[in-house]
């Protein structure tokens, strides 16, 4: 049996990782600052992450939700905790697209509405209706595709406006990432989200936060959303909730009351799926990783808006976006195949860097001084 093909691939085999570096099956070294996709939060093989997931491996690794599962609850504690959404309440599931279709489904549930308003550059999965709302036509085969997404153009409050003024009794949700990560590193503006969270209101229709991507303290908050000082009604989770332990989530607001089967999962919320997202959170809180976030995320930005070369910088923290001219469209090869540093890309020359919470000022001088080099290779 053959691999179906997925994405193109890159000749490098990862076989080793230690915080922010990898080694390839060669014995290469890499600074890695795409951290497989914003996934790993708390850098690779952290020895509390490793030694939470052998000791509840050792103990019990799986039983479905048929049962209590006291870890579950100890994760809705802490998260709650950590994110200040105390009063809010957690379903566990796997993957972020996941997560929101699971959010677009319980929004419906609650207004028995169908339409859902996206945005231009929008990125929120692969699943049938999370696909729907992707920006992307390419990708949302025949039987996923709807009359009842509305796409308007990010950051337009005028367009949202009247978006709600037309539909405004049939509109389920508005489903925003607080950064878009595949649109480029484009931040909704705390006017927008504000006059989402007002619209929502007025029209009883629901927030949903995709943060899957530039959440979970990536953007030196716990929900990049969050800076525009008003709450959503569900929030979206994933890539960093595990360190790359395939877990994910939505915190769903007091309003929202649930009833048996309304939503359901088989692996969402296993044992080991818990241990491995509380040994996130632990090393979060005692590490103070949003903080460095914060901090080394500034350094990076503010040093990479000195570059001549580079059109413009965008982001928080650390998910941070390089924007680069046509002519540099090279830089993110040379940066992994000749200085050795893994980034990630936006369409059309956007270099994304997505790093552990945890990247050290040592690591961003060095990504500094190879970058350097990389704009000055053909």
């Amino acid at each position: 049996m053959n691999l179906f093909e997925v994405y193109p691939l890159n000749d490098i085999e990862i076989v080793k990782a230690l915080g922010s570096t990898v080694w390839d099956a060669k014995g290469q070294e890499y600074l890695d600052l795409y951290g497989g996709h914003a996934v790993i939060s708390i850098g690779h093989t952290h020895p509390h992450y490793v030694k939470r997931l052998t000791d509840q491996l050792n103990k019990v690794g799986f039983y479905s939700n048929s049962v209590k599962i006291a870890l579950q609850v100890e994760l809705a504690e802490k998260l709650g905790k950590v994110s200040g959404k105390e009063d809010y309440q957690l379903f566990l599931c796997n993957s972020g697209a996941e997560a929101n279709e699971n959010a677009l489904k319980l929004a419906s549930f609650y207004n028995n509405r169908k339409k859902v308003i996206a945005f231009k550059g929008a990125f929120h999965g692969r699943t049938s209706l999370a696909v729907s709302a992707t920006d992307n036509p390419k990708i949302i085969a025949p039987v996923n595709q709807t009359d009842n997404v509305i796409f308007l153009p990010h950051n337009d409050v005028e367009a949202l406006e009247k978006a709600f003024a037309d539909f405004g009794e049939e509109i389920s949700s508005v489903i925003i990432e607080g950064i878009q990560g595949v649109g480029g590193i484009r931040e909704a503006s705390v006017d927008f989200l504000k006059a989402i969270r007002k619209l929502c209101d007025q029209y009883n229709a629901v927030y949903i936060a995709d943060s899957v991507q530039c959440g979970y303290g990536r953007t030196g908050i716990f929900y990049s959303h969050d800076y525009a000082g008003v709450e959503a009604d569900v929030y979206t989770m994933a890539k960093g909730m595990g360190n790359g332990f395939p877990v994910a989530g939505i915190a769903i607001a007091p309003k929202f009351k649930p009833w048996h089967y309304m939503l359901g999962t088989t692996f969402g919320g296993n044992h080991l799926a818990c241990a491995a997202a509380l040994a996130v959170l632990e090393i979060m809180e005692q590490d103070d990783l949003m903080g460095n976030a914060t901090a080394v995320g500034s350094y990076l930005i503010e040093q990479l808006k000195g570059f001549d070369a580079v059109k413009e910088v965008r982001g928080r923290g650390l998910m941070i976006g390089i924007d680069l001219p046509e002519e540099l469209s090279h830089v993110k090869k040379n940066l992994l195949f000749t200085q050795h540093i893994f980034t990630g890309e936006a369409k059309p020359n956007v270099i994304r860097l997505l790093p552990a919470l945890n990247l050290s000022q040592a690591h961003a001088d060095h990504f500094l001084e190879k970058f350097t080099l990389a704009l000055k290779e053909n």
